[in-house]
This record gives structure tokens, C-alpha cells and sequence, in this order.
């Protein structure tokens, strides 16, 4: 873990807190701090971090650096230190000359303040009533309350680290599938195709990695997709040697919307014996939702004997769906392997295609 920390110079307070954690967590992360912006930069291009940690609000270089950060794909974690409770805010307000709520302040450092806190992977307060007043302000709900040992006897040293770098793991097992790279993305498809038949010849001559692979990741976006059956059965008919993680319990930020996978037939019903029309609810919920489960159960179920394509294309093209189930064979192709010899029409790549698998892609983006 590399966590690039950056905070005003003129604050000591700030500066002592981030010394606090820097060695603090000196054995568990690679940590770097920057109290300027050229420098910042700087430490960002070398160290290339997982998480940028932003310290305070106001001003501009903070927000600045945290603009930098975004457009290089880095998470940041940020910490107002008290900066934005209602007291504040009034003050502003009062500066300006602004009678509306502290609320409602518009002006451009308001608004880059808040665009810079709501893009923030997470908030880390200090205590409660400056929670209570940051839940109001309804910035950002992905708020973690870590006490400040420098103001409070209430946390150690050590135990406030220890906080904030749960904090920072929550951050990175968040929405995994951004930072897996392709070979990792690769092998799970073929993980998938390999828990789908239970038998490794289906995947034979298949070029995948084994070393170097990045299994925390792969099995964290395996629970929170809930195909962790069919990537732990995979695992065990290829035969490799996967970490041994329990994902059910590791802390994770979601999307607001988000809702654990359900399988296809708790929300279609049950098979009743027409496999077309089973197929045909399947087709009809991916296209309302499309997940990666839902994308397994069907490729299992297009490799059924039982399959009739004549009648399954005549019935994608009476209720017009024939289009989207193109665009849904390229993305099987993709994500499970599907065989073009189980596909009852050809796939197709265009704009549409892209959109689905943009949505998918997109599952758990916060």
C-alpha cells in the first residue's frame, strides 16, 4: 500500500497528525508527504500511490491536488479537520457578505470544495458532532469517524493509525474491478468458463497467467458480485493455488443504489419446462440489469442440449429483442467464454455493446 499524504505548510497541527500516521504505519505502507503543490506533483508521478490523502479544505492547492489525483485514477481519502463545521461555513459566509444559510453559500471556492469532498472515496472526521455536522452539509455519505490523538486522550497514537489505515484498506477493497489489471480480468474470465462446465478441458489452450496474480481482488469482486461459488469451483478444477481469503467480512464502500446479486430465478421464477421461454426471461432481466452473475447463469443455460435456437431466434425477434441479444453473445464471448457454438445468434460489437458492458463495468462504481 502507497499512501501520498499532502497538507497545508502553514498548518503545524496538520503536519503533526500526518507525522503521527506516517510513523505510525512506517512497517505497513509506503508513505510519502508533500506540503506543496509542485511537490505533490512531484511524489505523484514518482510514487504513482494508491490513495492520495488530502488534509483540510479551503485551499485552492488542496483542491487543486485532489484534481490532479482524480485525472490520474488515484483514490483519495480526505480529512477536513474541522474545517467544515457549521461555524466555519458561517464565517465564510460572513466574509462575504453573504446572508444566505452556510448551507447554501454559492461561490466558486464553495463549489470546489464540495465537488473535491463529494468526489473523496472517503471522509475521515474527528469526532462525533463534527460527523453529525458533516452528515448535514450531505456532501459525501462515505463518512469514517477516527479520533485525533493530538486534541483527545480518548484514542492513542497507535490506535488512531490503526483506524485510519483500515480506512485506507476499505478504500482500495472498494469496487476492485477498477484497479485489476488485464491479466487478472483475463484469468477470471477463464476461472469462470472453468466453475461453469467443472471440467479444465473447456479452457485448454487458453493462454492464462498464473503468477503474479492479484487474488484479494479477484476474490473481493467475486462476493461482492456473489459468484464466489462459481470462482472458488473454478480455482479448484484448474488447479491453482488461489490465497485463502474470506471475503464475506471485508469492509467494502458501495454505490448508494447498489444491491447484492440475486440469482436469476428469485427475481424471474422458477424453470417450468420451456426452455425457450425461461431463456427469454433471462434475455428480457440482463437487459434491465445486466451483472455478471446473471451473465453466468445464462451461458449455463445456452449450453443445455435442450436449447432449441430456431425457436429461441424466432421468439428474440417477435418480442424485438433480437438486436440486444447480439450485443449480450459479445459480451458472453467476454466475461464467461461462451462458445460461438452455443450462441443462437451471432454476436455483435457496436455502441450498444459497449453500453452494456459499460453498465457492468460500472456495478460497483462509486
Amino acid at each position: 500500500m502507497k499512501i501520498l499524504h499532502f497538507y497545508p505548510k502553514s498548518d503545524q497541527m496538520i503536519a503533526q497528525y500526518v507525522g503521527i500516521l506516517a510513523e505510525g504505519m512506517r512497517h505497513s505502507a509506503e508513505i510519502q508527504r508533500a506540503d506543496t503543490l509542485g511537490a505533490f506533483k512531484t511524489k505523484l508521478n514518482e510514487m504513482r500511490p494508491d490513495i492520495v490523502h488530502i488534509h483540510g479544505c479551503w485551499q485552492f492547492a488542496l483542491n487543486q491536488a485532489a484534481a490532479v489525483a482524480r485525472k490520474q485514477e488515484v483514490r483519495i481519502v480526505l480529512s477536513p479537520h474541522g474545517q467544515l463545521t457549521p461555524w466555519i461555513l458561517k464565517e465564510k459566509a460572513s466574509i462575504k457578505g453573504d446572508t444566505q444559510s452556510p448551507t447554501d453559500v454559492i461561490g466558486r471556492s464553495e463549489l470546489l470544495q464540495r465537488r473535491t469532498v463529494g468526489k473523496a472515496f472517503a471522509i475521515i472526521v474527528s469526532g462525533k458532532m463534527e460527523c453529525q455536522s458533516f452528515q448535514r452539509l450531505g456532501w459525501n455519505p462515505r463518512i469514517e469517524v477516527v479520533h485525533n490523538s493530538i486534541i483527545t486522550n480518548s484514542i492513542t497514537q497507535q490506535e488512531m493509525c490503526s483506524q485510519v489505515f483500515k480506512v485506507y484498506q476499505k478504500v482500495l477493497d472498494s469496487n476492485v474491478l477498477e484497479q485489476m489489471s488485464d491479466k487478472d480480468e483475463g484469468l477470471l474470465a477463464v476461472i469462470i468458463k472453468a466453475g461453469i462446465t467443472g471440467d479444465s478441458r473447456w479452457v485448454a489452450g487458453i493462454p492464462y497467467p498464473t503468477e503474479d496474480i492479484d487474488w484479494r481482488r479477484i476474490l473481493i469482486y467475486a462476493e461482492h458480485q456473489n459468484i464466489r461459488n462459481y470462482v472458488d469451483y473454478g480455482i479448484a478444477t484448474l488447479n491453482l493455488h488461489a490465497d485463502a481469503i474470506d471475503t464475506r467480512h471485508i469492509a467494502a464502500y458501495f454505490p448508494e443504489k447498489y444491491k447484492r446479486p440475486q440469482p436469476l430465478k428469485e427475481l424471474i421464477g422458477e424453470y417450468m419446462g420451456d426452455e425457450t421461454d425461461y431463456l427469454l426471461r433471462m434475455i428480457k432481466q440482463i437487459q434491465s440489469a445486466p451483472c455478471l452473475l446473471h451473465l453466468i447463469e445464462l451461458t449455463r443455460e445456452l449450453m443445455r442440449d435442450s436449447v432449441d435456437d430456431d425457436k429461441l431466434q424466432a421468439v428474440l425477434e417477435e418480442k424485438h429483442l433480437t438486436v440486444f441479444a447480439s450485443r449480450l453473445m459479445q459480451i458472453l464471448s467476454e466475461q464467461t467464454l461462451l462458445d460461438e457454438g452455443y450462441m443462437p445468434i451471432e454476436p455483435v460489437n457496436d455502441r450498444g455493446t459497449r453500453q452494456i458492458r459499460k453498465s457492468i463495468a460500472n456495478h460497483l462504481k462509486i
